[in-house]
């Protein structure tokens, strides 16, 4: 059961992934269309997630990362 609203603690943290998806998408030399295509999603999706308006799945952190290459761990730290 999701908590509704989310803790501030958790907020924080989503936008340190999303800042640090950014970093390693520009540090691999992607564009946010090119990181979409990879990963089967649109742009505005990844803009989502670097912008943590959404949070990506497990299996989409997974697939980001591999794209990026990064470990998971490294991406989400």
């Amino acid at each position: 059961m999701p908590l509704d609203p989310l803790p501030a603690w958790a907020v924080a943290r989503q936008r340190v992934i999303g800042e640090q998806i950014r970093a390693a998408r520009r540090a691999a030399g992607l564009s946010q269309i090119l990181l979409g295509e990879a990963i089967g999603r649109d742009h505005k999706t990844v803009h989502r997630y670097e912008t943590a308006l959404t949070s990506p799945p497990l299996m989409e952190l997974i697939l980001i990362a591999h794209a990026v290459g990064v470990s998971l761990p490294d991406l989400v730290r």
